[in-house]
């Protein structure tokens, strides 16, 4: 009886002081712990500039944890704060035909960001991320421009949030 009760009841002992970690679409965040984030805007500091980009990147950064966390976003001093720069915006011909022109250009983005976990330091960070995409040389940037930068951003957002809060 004695070994029949260690083997029922001491998980439960074993597994009793853990704290519970709510998971939304991959989070891995204790929110009995952390309960805003702060995300600082996200100037350009590439030599290419595109102006609206910084705010697209940020809006889109913010809209990444609050549609992927329960965490509120607070304009200063969260217990997770996010801040950096776009530091890349490369244009680089690609794919180069037999006329010696390009077929392609490929559209880059670099952000460099900073991420501070204040209830666990261990988790703090400083990286770039970067994506791309191409578009036809015979296209004008002006043209696809922001649908590419949307994909980036997407791409890029998603990336940040896993690093921050996935623990993967």
């Amino acid at each position: 009886m004695s070994k029949r009760f260690l083997i029922l009841f001491f998980p439960l002992f074993l597994f009793s002081g853990c704290t519970v970690s709510y998971k939304l679409n991959g989070a891995s965040i204790d929110y009995t712990r952390v309960k805003t984030i702060s995300i600082e805007d996200i100037p350009i500091q590439a030599t290419l500039v595109y102006s609206p980009f910084s705010r697209t990147f940020t809006e889109g950064l913010k809209d990444q944890f609050a549609h992927n966390s329960k965490l509120h976003l607070v304009k200063k001093e969260g217990d997770l704060q996010i801040d950096g720069e776009i530091t890349g915006y490369d244009l680089t011909p690609m794919a180069q035909q037999a006329n010696g022109y390009a077929a392609e250009t490929k559209l880059t983005v670099t952000v460099n960001i900073r991420f501070v976990n204040t209830t666990k330091t261990d988790e703090n960070f400083e990286e770039k991320f970067t994506a791309y995409r191409t578009f036809p040389a015979t296209s004008m940037l002006e043209d696809v421009q922001d649908a590419l930068l949307a994909e980036i951003t997407t791409e890029i957002s998603e990336s940040i949030f896993n690093k921050a809060v996935a623990n993967w």
